[in-house]
C-alpha cells in the first residue's frame, strides 16, 4: 500500500483472517430475539459476541494481529495496554500461541478484571499496574516496548486488528438467511464498527449501518462534525468498554466511508436496555455490549417490518456494578429524583411530608439528615422513587402547596456530583 493511498479493509485479507481465527474460535451465534421483534415490529437478531471464549468480540483483532508477527516479534515479547476486554484477548491469545506478554492496566482496574487477565494469560504473561488511567498505563507500556524492543498490540487502530474485527460481518452474512435491512454496531475506538462497515458495504450494499456510541464519550460522532479526528477533552468511563478520547485515524477513514448514520445513546439508556435484557431474555452484558440495542428506540420507524442486527460486543460486567446501573436506570427514566429539602427542626415534620406530601406510589429510598444545633431548620438530601414518571408534577406540586422549601438536584449535575454521586 502506497504512502499516499488510504487504507481500506480488502475482503481477502478479511477472509484470510477469518482463517486464522478458525485455529481458536468458532463462529456465534446469530440468534433471534422475540422480544424486541415485537417491540419494535421488526426481525431482531443478536450477533453473540458476548459468548465469545473471553465474552468479547476482542480477541478477534488481538488473536489476528499477534499471529501476524514474525518470529523475531514473538521471541521479544509483546506489550498492550487495557483495563478490559482487550486485555484478556491478548492474554489469551499469548497462552495459545505461547508468547510472553507484559499487559499494562490502571491501578483503578478492579480485581475481577484483573484475574480474568491473568487467568486467560496464565504463565505467559504479567500483569503490570501503573497509574490511574487508561492514558496513564498506556504511555507506561508504550516506554516498555521502546526499553526491553517488544511490539506494541494496540487495541483498535490497526489494520491488523481491524481486520480481525471484520470477521463478525463475514460470520452474519454466513449466519442470515434473510437480506440485512439495517445493522447497529457500537464504536469504541472504532474497529469493530471500520471491520464489519466494510464487509456489510462490500458485500452488501443495500444494508443501512448503524455506528454506536455512548453520550459520553462521542468521539467518532464529533470528528465526523469537525472532519478530522478529534480528542475529546472529558469522557464519561461508565461505559468502558466503548469509552475512549480519540478514535483511530485509520478507522476514523474508514467509518467515514462505510457508515450511514452514527446514533449517540445516553448512559441512562444503556443502563436500561441491561436490565430488560437480564429481565426479559436472562442475557447479561456489559454496557457497551447493550449499546447497539440502546439504538433501536432511535431509528423505530425506519426498522419496522425489516431484518435488523444488533452487535452485542461484550459481557465482561462486574456484578459490583448493578446497583449503579439500576440506579442511572431510574434517573434516566425519570423514576429517581433527589431533593435537599429544609425541614422544621420539631417534631411532626416528617410525617407531615410523608402524609401531605408523598403519592399512595412513591417510595423514599434515601435519607440523610444532619440535626442543625440552633436552627430553625435543618437540611435533608433524598431520593424518592416514583412508579411513574407522571408523577413527577404532582409530587413537586404537593411540595410547593405545603411550603416546602426544597433544591431539586437532578438538573444539577455539579451539585448532583457532590452530594450522591
Amino acid at each position: 500500500m502506497s504512502d499516499n493511498k488510504k487504507y481500506f479493509p480488502a475482503l481477502n485479507d478479511i477472509m484470510t483472517a477469518e482463517h486464522t481465527l478458525g485455529e481458536i474460535l468458532s463462529a456465534t451465534p446469530l440468534i433471534h430475539n422475540r422480544t424486541l421483534s415485537e417491540r419494535y415490529g421488526a426481525e431482531v437478531m443478536l450477533k453473540r459476541e458476548d459468548l465469545q471464549v473471553v465474552r468479547s468480540y476482542k480477541i478477534r483483532g488481538a488473536y489476528n494481529k499477534i499471529r501476524s508477527l514474525s518470529d523475531e516479534q514473538t521471541k521479544s515479547g509483546i506489550v498492550c495496554a487495557s483495563a478490559g476486554n482487550h486485555a484478556q484477548g491478548v492474554a489469551f491469545s499469548c497462552n495459545k500461541l505461547g508468547i510472553k506478554g507484559k499487559i499494562f492496566m490502571p491501578v483503578t482496574t478492579p480485581k475481577q478484571k484483573i484475574n480474568q487477565v491473568k487467568m486467560f494469560g496464565g504463565k505467559f504473561v504479567e500483569v503490570v499496574l501503573a497509574g490511574d488511567t487508561f492514558d496513564q498505563a498506556n504511555a507506561a507500556a508504550m516506554q516498555a516496548c521502546e526499553l526491553e524492543g517488544k511490539t506494541f498490540i494496540p487495541p483498535f487502530n490497526d489494520e491488523k486488528i481491524i481486520e480481525g474485527q471484520g470477521t463478525v460481518g463475514l460470520e452474519v452474512l454466513q449466519q442470515s438467511r434473510a437480506a440485512i435491512d439495517y445493522i447497529f454496531v457500537p464504536i469504541g475506538g472504532g474497529g469493530l464498527a471500520s471491520g464489519v462497515g466494510s464487509v456489510i458495504r462490500q458485500m452488501s450494499p443495500q444494508t443501512k449501518i448503524i455506528g454506536v456510541e455512548p453520550a459520553g464519550a462521542a468521539g467518532m460522532k464529533l470528528s465526523f462534525e469537525r472532519g478530522e479526528v478529534t480528542t475529546l477533552d472529558h469522557i464519561e468511563k461508565f461505559v468502558d468498554g466503548a469509552a475512549v478520547q480519540r478514535v483511530g485515524d485509520l478507522t476514523f477513514d474508514v467509518c467515514r466511508e462505510v457508515l450511514d448514520d452514527i446514533v449517540v445513546v445516553p448512559e441512562g439508556k444503556v443502563c436500561t436496555t441491561i436490565l430488560e435484557l437480564y429481565n426479559f431474555d436472562a442475557i447479561v452484558v456489559e454496557p457497551a455490549g447493550a449499546l447497539s440495542i440502546s439504538a433501536l428506540d432511535y431509528y423505530r420507524d425506519q426498522i419496522k417490518g425489516k431484518n435488523v442486527v444488533c452487535v452485542v460486543s461484550g459481557s465482561n460486567n462486574d456484578i459490583v456494578r448493578m446497583e449503579d446501573i439500576k440506579e442511572r436506570s431510574l434517573l434516566y427514566e425519570g423514576l429517581k429524583h433527589y431533593f435537599v429539602v429544609s425541614f422544621p427542626q420539631r417534631a411532626g415534620a416528617l410525617q407531615n411530608f410523608v402524609t401531605n406530601v408523598l403519592g399512595p406510589n412513591d417510595d423514599i429510598t434515601y435519607f440523610e439528615y444532619k440535626k442543625k444545633t440552633n436552627r430553625e431548620k435543618g437540611p435533608v438530601l433524598i431520593g424518592i422513587e416514583l412508579q411513574n414518571p407522571d408523577d413527577f408534577a404532582g409530587l413537586t406540586e404537593r411540595m410547593q402547596a405545603n411550603s416546602i422549601d426544597y433544591q431539586y438536584l437532578n438538573d444539577n449535575p455539579t451539585l448532583f456530583e457532590f452530594l450522591i454521586g
